[in-house]
């Protein structure tokens, strides 16, 4: 008890570290690892960590296959009854349904197994054979589940199905239905055994033989039921799928032989004769009679599920690694895109490149045309100019490396607000340059006093007009006093970088922040193999 006890911690935690898993650049295979954890969780919730806590749990065998293969008919003819809907035509969305005794009735009435599932109660359909399941329940519902309904589970009891298993018909696995085909998938990771059910005419198609090998893989409990076979070929087509099954190394799994029948052998019902149905009773019956048989059918398949693990996870922790790795290069493109024009803004402004147009005139009509605060207006315009185009260069660089990444989302780098913040952001600084020319203004020694909004403007030709603009800082040592201009100066230079910085960090973190909202980070691998080293650990222990 104590060693179950601690093999089922450790697949509770490796169950929660395939919940956290996410997925969501799409990769090259990522879509076939978000189909895989959906399989692995189910198949966790479902069955392994069900079953360990309960192993004196009832049986479940899982009858599925493809469409019209005779999935419903066989499961009411091995129950005597009609409890499942048999024909091709199938609604919408169908509530798979599950029979099993009346004193088995509550292992699955709650959530222990298939717990996404709400349970419904279907009335009374047929009281003959000794049926005894409630005429209709808390949740009588008929089956048609909604868009936004959860789906359903139709519990119904019976005293012909043996205690200690139930039978369940599950929906198509090749539905045209895409909730129909996942559902499929869920309730067959459910199983103790799989019952799968094919036809003389199909035998052959690949869905059946992908559930098989899906079996083989998993080491389940496994019997097949070749239905409708015609009596003059029943031979020919025993002989052949039986060769097909020992090829795929299936040669020892069970397999059964329905013959076709008219509707009449069926006297009306629509259920087949107990002849035609009963070594597959029968062989149920053993699985649960039978204390070795039981401690089989349950221990193999839950060995050889929790064995897959050693597959499947490293799987996912591969493909876990491989978004981390993504995401840290479109990151690192970024990176290198703003960081490219950060240098290129600082080498514009050394270069005077900003003394241009607008600031040009309005420098060289300094101080008798232009005013100091036309000036200033001149070089914050011209600096938010060149923050802007050099945001847009950036995003166009990264838009170009994330373009040759394969399978990198689209880069979302257009932002109808980047003006605005460039431009907020600017006018702070604007603002600051004033507060500092006011205060250089009143503590100034110098010779001929300049005005707070001439010092603004001339520290602002000194920060951003380049080497065409020395004369500025000339002049205001005269103004001011050469240790205030110095002073003056150092602030001024320390509030221009700091301007820049915010700018283009901001704008880069603004691009960062859905990767890292993305959450591909390397612990996502790390816990998951760390999560399967424990629980291997236990299981050989064990």
């Amino acid at each position: 008890m104590e060693a179950r006890t601690e093999l089922l911690d450790a697949l509770t935690t490796l169950r929660d570290r395939v919940a956290a898993a996410r997925f969501p650049l799409p990769l090259p295979g990522a879509e076939h690892a978000r189909r895989s954890r959906a399989e692995l969780l189910a198949q966790l919730d479902d069955y392994l960590v069900p079953r360990l806590r309960s192993p004196e749990a009832p049986l479940l065998a899982v009858v599925g296959g493809s469409t019209g293969a005779g999935k419903s008919t066989l499961v009411n003819s091995l129950v005597g009854r009609r409890v499942s809907d048999a024909g091709v035509l199938r609604p919408t969305t169908r509530t798979p349904v599950l029979v099993c005794h009346p004193s088995d009735q509550h292992w699955f009435a709650g959530p222990r197994v298939l717990p996404r599932l709400r349970r419904v109660w279907t009335p009374r359909r047929d009281v003959s054979h000794g049926g005894d399941g409630p005429a209709g329940g808390p949740e009588d519902d008929h089956g048609t589940d909604g868009e936004d309904t959860p789906p359903s589970l139709a519990v119904e009891t019976d005293r012909t199905v043996p205690a200690g298993l139930a039978l369940l018909d599950s929906p198509d696995v090749d539905s045209l239905v895409v909730a129909n085909r996942e559902l499929a998938a869920e309730l067959i990771c459910a199983a103790d055994i799989w019952v799968l059910v094919t036809t003389a005419s199909r035998y052959a198609d690949a869905v059946p033989w992908h559930l098989l090998r899906a079996a083989r893989e998993y080491d389940v409990t496994l019997a097949t039921v070749l239905d409708r076979v015609p009596h003059q070929i029943t031979d020919e087509v025993s002989r052949q799928y039986a060769a097909l099954l020992e090829r795929a190394g299936l040669g020892d799994v069970p397999r059964f032989t329905i013959p076709e029948l008219p509707e009449s052998a069926r006297g009306g019902s629509g259920l087949l004769p107990a002849t035609a149905v009963a070594p597959l009773r029968e062989w149920l019956l053993h699985q649960v009679h039978d204390p070795a048989a039981r401690t089989v059918a349950a221990g193999r398949t839950l060995t050889g599920a929790i064995d897959s693990l050693r597959s499947r996870v490293p799987a996912l922790a591969s493909a876990a690694a491989a978004q981390h790795a993504t995401a840290l290069r479109l990151t690192r493109h970024i990176d290198t895109a703003y960081d490219e024009a950060a240098a290129q803004v600082r080498r514009r402004i050394a270069d005077g490149e900003l003394l241009a147009g607008e600031a040009l005139a309005r420098w060289r009509g300094f101080p008798q045309d232009s005013s100091g605060e036309e000036l200033l207006d001149a070089f914050a315009d011209g600096l938010s100019a060149l923050l802007r185009g050099a945001v847009g260069d950036a995003d166009e660089r990264t838009a170009e490396a994330w373009r040759r990444e394969p399978g990198a989302p689209e880069c979302g780098c257009a932002d109808e607000l980047v003006t605005e913040r460039i431009d907020t952001l600017v006018g702070r600084w604007r603002r600051a340059v004033e507060d500092l020319a006011r205060a250089a203004a009143r503590a100034s020694d110098g010779a001929c006093p300049a005005s707070a909004e001439q010092a603004a403007a001339l520290l602002a030709a000194l920060l951003l007009g380049g080497r065409r603009t020395r004369g500025a800082g000339e002049t205001l040592a005269d103004s001011l006093g050469g240790a205030v201009t110095v002073r003056l100066r150092e602030r001024g230079e320390h509030l221009l970088e700091t301007c820049l910085e915010r700018a283009l960090r901001g704008e880069r973190d603004y691009r960062t922040a859905p990767l890292e909202d993305l959450d591909a980070t390397p612990g996502q691998q790390v816990s998951l193999i760390a999560a399967l080293s424990v629980l291997q650990r236990e299981r050989w222990a064990r």
